[in-house]
């Protein structure tokens, strides 16, 4: 079973002549363990499509499916829960909590889901150790590293038992090697049995991708794959 389906999505904002279809007939199909890459110009909808997939914006019409769940036919109290139990989040600001540590921060999702504050603690800990922060664990953001941050998001991101990673830009306010590292983590996580969907305008790090997609004008205009592994993309004239 594919973890995120999504069928025949478009989203429209505004009215009338003022109309504009940021997304228009959208299939597509991640299975577990499968990293799919998001690429196109500013404004083809790649960050919207993202939002979409993660119950945090609604399509005008087509269905998105979440490990088997139409989103539809739940209420906003069960998308909210699905959210916080199913779906990792990585924003391109972090949009880490100032006043909270980085366990903290990790470990945030699943008390608000109803698990203690020390098994919370425990598997936020666990998550900040397999990034290479257990020794960060009690240091506020602003105390972190712009690469230091964004590893914290990921690991919140996948804290518990996530099926779905999707990530906007996660490399976008990193350098050079910071960013692949990011996206070396990324991989590591789908690997592990989750599905991903990352936005990246870096051809570079989108090579780590099973699949990449190209969103142009609001619609899927081409893929490519990587039947000789990953980084087999970079080799593929769309993807330079």
């Amino acid at each position: 079973m594919s973890v995120l389906e999504l069928s025949g999505i478009t989203k429209r904002y505004g009215i009338g002549a003022a109309a504009v279809d940021a997304l228009r007939e959208v299939d597509l199909r991640v299975e577990p363990g499968e990293l799919v890459a998001i690429m196109g110009p500013s404004g083809s909808g790649k960050s919207t499509l993202l939002t979409i997939a993660g119950t945090l914006e609604e399509p005008t019409s087509g269905e998105v499916s979440v490990g088997g769940l139409e989103l539809s036919k739940l209420s906003r109290a069960e998308q909210a829960q699905l959210r916080r139990r199913a779906i990792g989040y990585v924003f391109q600001d972090f949009n880490l909590l100032a006043g909270l540590t980085a366990a903290e921060n990790v470990s945030l999702p699943l008390e608000l889901d109803g698990t203690s504050a020390k098994a919370a603690r425990a598997a936020g800990l666990e998550a900040l150790e397999r990034l290479g922060l257990a020794g960060r664990a009690d240091h506020f953001p602003d105390q972190l590293s712009g690469g230091e941050r964004q590893r914290v998001a990921i690991a919140r991101a996948v804290v518990g038992e996530r099926r779905l990673l999707l990530a906007d830009e996660p490399s976008g306010a990193l350098d050079s090697v910071n960013g692949e590292a990011v996206m070396r983590l990324v991989r590591a996580t789908c690997q592990g049995g989750v599905a991903g969907v990352v936005v990246t305008h870096d051809a570079q790090l989108a090579s780590w991708a099973d699949r990449v997609i190209f969103i142009r004008d609001g619609r899927i205009v081409d893929q490519t794959s990587a039947p000789d592994g990953p980084e087999s993309l970079l080799e593929v004239d769309g993807a330079r």
